[in-house]
């Protein structure tokens, strides 16, 4: 017997054991993070494939066939994610959308590209993912060596920063923007009088902090994510330091907030539009929030395009098979988005990434400011 029950808030079938009972679907894998550090962002990008699979069940499906979210939790932890890429083949899914750290992701890629299926990024941004000559992979989101630069031309010519600091955690993500974001400070003048990393998962930076801020940064920039970022932000107002703080796209995450309390406030973070400030993605917004009692990350609606991709091309190619995909996928041009229009480019990236700043007030993430195509910042709306 088969009874209706919620989850999260959205409808699925179980049987009265409890195993999942899926008739005959259309299975799009999600490898994310969902234990250690970073589980809550890991959770968020589920939920959002969660939400996009709701949304395409209720409209008839595709291929009339459901389309099931299966997560595998990779722990941002390449051999762990190794393991969930191949749980995901083993599983027979027709595509993988997801993917956080880029340290997963990568070895992931590798097990998937073996496998001959596509994997689309939503949040992992390190270059290298789409220079390995792979054809199966694609991103919504844009690349290291793109926001590094705009991180430094936001240093140097909005804050005015003469020197600044730039500290990453040595993780495949943390250290390509760290690396991007130095060359692209010293291409402008500007003087990087401290480049080091810390070691993840610590208890306390403070001591990392103080010699920082005692070789006189304008600004101290972190590259890695958010659960560091949230305890650096707190140690550093405890000790009363004079740089201006901010971080990339891995610190702009609620949990920096919850851990640093109103120590959080002025923290500012170069990243894609979050979805609160996306004019598309306003029903999306309010259905997240309804369906799963929390505002959404802020890769959730990256994550959401990425699986509403891959099901409409498996609706246009009119087939799962992997190849048709892959091939379907490299012709995606103009895919109306909730983040925008995407087109991938011919290794897979998406062919305009945008950015923007933005900065804690009142204990909450704000728009903050943008460069427009002649280079001047102005007010996000």
């Amino acid at each position: 017997m088969i009874k209706p029950i919620l989850y999260a808030g959205l409808p699925l079938l179980m049987t009265l054991g409890g195993a999942a009972a899926f008739a005959d679907t259309i299975k799009i894998g999600v490898p994310v993070p969902l234990s250690g550090p970073y589980a809550s962002a890991g959770v968020d990008v589920l939920n959002a494939a969660k939400l996009a699979a709701a949304d395409i069940n209720a409209s008839g499906g595709v291929l009339g066939k459901q389309i099931e979210i299966l997560g595998e939790d990779d722990a941002c932890d390449a051999q762990q994610g190794v393991q969930a890429a191949q749980k995901l083949v083993d599983a027979g899914v027709a595509a993988v959308a997801g993917g956080y750290c880029s340290g997963a992701a990568l070895p992931e890629l590798t097990a998937l590209h073996r496998a001959g299926i596509p994997y689309i990024l939503d949040a992992s941004t390190n270059p290298k993912l789409t220079q390995l000559g792979f054809n199966n992979v694609f991103r919504t989101i844009g690349r290291d060596d793109q926001q590094g630069p705009f991180a430094a031309a936001f240093m140097a010519n909005y804050l005015k920063a003469k020197k600044v600091a730039v500290i990453d955690d040595n993780t495949v993500y943390s250290k390509g923007l760290a690396d991007n974001t130095v060359a692209g400070l010293k291409k402008l003048g500007i003087d990087v009088v401290y480049y080091d990393a810390v070691t993840p998962g610590q208890m306390d930076y403070s001591a990392v902090l103080s010699h920082v801020a005692s070789l006189g940064p304008d600004v101290i920039d972190y590259t890695g994510y958010f659960a560091e970022a949230g305890l650096m932000a707190k140690e550093a107002a405890a000790l009363h330091l004079a740089p201006k703080l901010m971080g990339g796209d891995a610190t702009d995450d609620p949990t920096l907030i919850k851990t640093a309390g109103m120590a959080a406030n002025g923290w500012m973070a170069t990243c894609a539009p979050l979805p609160q400030f996306l004019t598309g993605a306003k029903d999306f917004v309010t259905n997240f929030t309804k369906a799963y009692n929390t505002a959404p990350g802020p890769y959730s609606v990256y994550e959401y395009d990425a699986v509403e991709i891959a099901a409409k091309t498996i609706k246009s190619a009119g087939s799962t098979d992997p190849a048709t995909l892959i091939a379907a996928l490299h012709k995606v041009t103009d895919y109306p988005g909730l983040t925008g229009n995407i087109t991938f480019n011919s290794v897979g990236d998406r062919a305009v990434a945008s950015y923007i700043t933005v900065i804690v007030k009142d204990e909450a993430w704000a728009p903050y400011v943008k460069q427009t195509p002649a280079g001047q910042w102005v007010p996000v709306q």
